[in-house]
């Protein structure tokens, strides 16, 4: 008999932990999961699920502007931010449900609770005490918003987790940060009505895209009436009555009625007893592991966002589908993290896949740039001063696809069906060789003959 009562314990009840479980009882194996607060974990009850949906939202008053051009007469409308919250928590409550039940036909025990690590096989349940004992661990806690611990009135401002739960819209708010969720939450706010401004320490918005992306996407945050500072930082908040100030490193004093902080997450491994068991950390607090996620300790691996590779809720999901396969199907393999593409859902919508031209220099010395930047045949009715950018990056010797990057509207569906293309290999005789589906934006892709530039090293 053995001295385990379960094959795997998953700690964390997020996209990665919940696929894994899944996976892993699919085998056969004897699994049980533990989640302190919903099942569905930041994407589904807190980040992608819930923002999509304040972003739908958020893109109506554009909507009934330009309806206008094609002969609408669109009447007086009103914003009802309690009825969008309500909406909003009926749908999450349903996907929790749909986790909760998946999980129970999978023959997964599940423990609401906190759990943490007692040795490399023991996990204690905080709700009742319990103490458990698996051959296998795996750890799936994802991250959390980072906040400035040192800033002065620091308390006063909120993450993305307390914007999903306010009691009403602030009229005026500033986002601090420049990554996806600072540049998502600025338009959200900003497209339901409120005076918004966006603070980022650095020279240019969502670091780590491709250039050109990063400069036009401000260029049209600004046209939609976002303030968008760059390089500066807030040095202390003031309350003052029911106003915050934020006051700025370069002499600024913004003042707003909520203070959102998007300034990066970090891996949620604080007081999870990793120290304890063994657990090696990196200094950011990550749980170290290899390319089958395993860590420092042979019976214990970890998926997702708290080990700071890629992250990504399917990222996360296909690590977790990996581990459970490897370490209980007897199929191994292990989640490639190159060639991702990823979507950002700012207005204009980022789509990307492949290399930055940065990157592609980096690696190849050279690079044919094929760019076009237009009014997207919507506008040319609703007269909305919106362009869209489609960027190709090719490698001059093999004419290979290294990268492509649009803005513009359903760039992250385009995104997901370009990433087949840049995965299987495309040249750009290939997107020649594409008929065109027209009139689309997409046809930009397959129409772009001569490149814009050859850019070296």
């Amino acid at each position: 008999m053995s001295d385990f009562e379960f094959d795997l314990f998953v700690i964390g009840g997020g996209s990665g932990g919940v696929r894994a479980a899944r996976i892993a009882a699919g085998h056969g194996a004897r699994v049980g999961i533990a989640e302190e607060y919903r099942y569905g974990g930041t994407c589904v009850i807190r980040g992608c699920v819930p923002k999509k949906l304040f972003v739908y939202a958020s893109r109506f008053s554009e909507e009934f502007e330009d309806a206008a051009g094609f002969g609408w007469q669109v009447g007086e409308s009103h914003f009802d931010w309690e009825r969008l919250i309500d909406a909003k928590d009926r749908e999450i409550t349903r996907l929790e449900g749909v986790y909760r039940r998946n999980l129970e036909r999978a023959g997964v025990e599940m423990f609401d609770s906190r759990a943490v690590l007692e040795d490399a096989h023991t996990v204690h349940l905080l709700s009742d005490g319990r103490r458990i004992r698996a051959a296998k661990i795996l750890i799936a806690v994802g991250a959390t918003p980072n906040v400035d611990a040192g800033l002065e009135g620091g308390e006063h401002v909120i993450t993305s987790n307390e914007a999903f739960h306010l009691s009403d819209l602030p009229k005026r708010v500033i986002v601090a940060g420049g990554g996806y969720i600072a540049v998502e939450f600025a338009g959200i706010f900003a497209g339901l009505g409120a005076e918004t401004t966006l603070i980022y320490r650095g020279e240019e918005i969502l670091r780590g895209f491709d250039d050109d992306l990063r400069k036009a996407l401000h260029e049209e945050m600004e046209k939609k009436g976002i303030r968008v500072i760059c390089g500066d930082v807030f040095t202390s908040i003031e309350k003052n009555g029911t106003e915050l100030v934020g006051h700025t490193r370069k002499g600024e004093a913004l003042v707003a009625d909520k203070i959102m902080f998007a300034i990066g997450r970090r891996p949620n491994t604080a007081g999870l007893g990793l120290d304890t068991a063994g657990v090696e950390l990196a200094p950011s607090g990550a749980i170290m592991v290899d390319g089958q996620s395993r860590t420092s300790v042979p019976s214990i691996f970890a998926v997702g966002d708290v080990t700071d590779r890629v992250n990504l809720t399917p990222v996360a999901i296909r690590e977790g589908h990996a581990f459970a396969d490897t370490e209980f199907g007897g199929k191994s393999w292990s989640a490639d993290h190159s060639m991702i593409p990823t979507a950002v859902f700012s207005q204009p919508e980022i789509g990307t896949v492949g290399l930055t031209q940065a990157e592609a220099l980096a690696a190849h010395g050279a690079v044919d740039v094929y760019r076009s930047q237009f009014r997207p045949m919507k506008h040319t009715l609703s007269g909305r001063d919106e362009k869209m950018l489609m960027k190709i990056l090719v490698e001059p010797e093999s004419d290979k696809v290294l990268g492509v990057h649009i803005l513009g509207h359903d760039a992250g569906e385009l995104a997901q069906v370009l990433g087949i293309a840049l995965r299987m290999g495309a040249t750009k005789a290939d997107f020649d060789a594409t008929m065109a589906v027209h009139p689309t934006a997409a046809e930009e892709l397959v129409t772009m003959r001569e490149p814009t530039e050859r850019v070296t090293a």
